[in-house]
């Protein structure tokens, strides 16, 4: 008799030791990674970003802790230090403002206060304003942006004309002529409080036309897209398609025009401040200690020094953080 032509061996049978391999391989090669993790990958490769973001987080923790930071050095900004002060001149004794082992950052001309524990306090009007204004300016842009991308008509004619006036408007001079005539009380506020909620409505208003029209822009193309259209097909309503469908592809440039207004809305707290019609003494701001050092900047340039670099850290930390999310989230438009 004559063998078989095709006898089967040994080795053309896998084992299940190679077939498990085969399918933990398969898995593993299918294996998805959500936007999110991809965004934050890109944004681990970007150390300026980091770096940006690490600045923040500190500057936020700083500010949020300033009154137990305060106690632990032992100084309040609102305490006056006359003995430090030279009676001639009003600027602090010693070298560099009154810089010492009790006033890190030196002592104010004149009364004396601890400038550290002013930086601090200053910190906190710094980035309330910019947070909470930004905040106004991200939901008004994002409700009135989407509502004209995606109705278009007339409801897009009327909200467009209006970011382009608002667009058009003196915001400065209209917020120094609106603070300069509120009343010290209002909405149970007083004081600086009154002064810092108008500051946030009023930034915060003229700030959302350049996030509408950003999102506006991307409502345009998303509402052609072949999923908006399948929802439409099974009878979706606006509202879910609106909320549903278009709102959670907003999300990514959203977050980077968001990164990139608080930094601009911090600058304008500390103009404001600067010319009078920010928080009103004693209440300690970065941009009223620049106004304040502008007497002194030759006799003690410290006290203009130290505000202008908190101010400078600040916003640069925000745009580099914010030029990493915008590049992580959105690579093909990077630099």
């Amino acid at each position: 008799m004559t063998a078989p032509l095709h006898e089967p061996t040994a080795e053309a049978a896998p084992s299940a030791a190679e077939e498990a391999a085969v399918a933990t391989t398969g898995a593993k090669a299918v294996q998805g990674r959500s936007l999110g993790r991809i965004a934050w990958e890109r944004l681990k490769r970007d150390k300026l970003a980091l770096t940006g973001g690490v600045v923040v987080l500190v500057l936020v923790l700083v500010a949020l802790l300033a009154p137990v930071i305060t106690s632990l050095v032992g100084q309040d900004p609102d305490v006056y230090h006359e003995n430090l002060i030279d009676p001639l001149f009003g600027t602090p004794t010693g070298s560099l403002g009154g810089i010492s082992g009790d006033h890190l950052l030196g002592v104010e001309p004149v009364n004396g206060r601890d400038i550290f524990a002013r930086i601090l306090y200053g910190a906190q009007i710094s980035l309330l304003v910019g947070f909470l204004s930004a905040l106004v300016a991200v939901v008004l842009g994002t409700i009135l942006g989407i509502l004209a991308g995606f109705f278009g008509g007339w409801v897009d004619a009327v909200i467009s004309r209006v970011m382009d006036g608002l667009l058009a408007f003196p915001q400065l001079l209209f917020i120094i002529a609106l603070v300069s005539v509120m009343p010290n009380n209002m909405l149970g506020l007083t004081g600086s409080s009154v002064r810092v909620f108008v500051m946030i409505l009023v930034i915060g208003f003229f700030g959302w036309p350049y996030i509408g029209r950003v999102v506006r822009g991307q409502t345009l193309s998303l509402r052609e897209r072949e999923y908006v259209e399948a929802a439409r097909s099974l009878g979706a309503g606006r509202f879910y398609i609106l909320f549903k469908e278009l709102l959670p592809n907003l999300v990514a440039p959203i977050i980077v025009y968001t990164t990139m207004m608080i930094p601009t809305n911090i600058l304008t707290e500390a103009a404001l401040s600067f010319l009078g019609v920010g928080v009103k003494p004693p209440t300690a701001s970065w941009g009223q200690m620049l106004s304040n050092a502008i007497d002194y900047y030759d006799s003690d340039p410290m006290y203009m020094i130290v505000p202008g670099v908190a101010i400078f850290i600040t916003v640069l930390a925000f745009n580099l953080f914010g030029d990493g999310v915008r590049d992580a989230l959105d690579p093909k438009g990077s630099r």
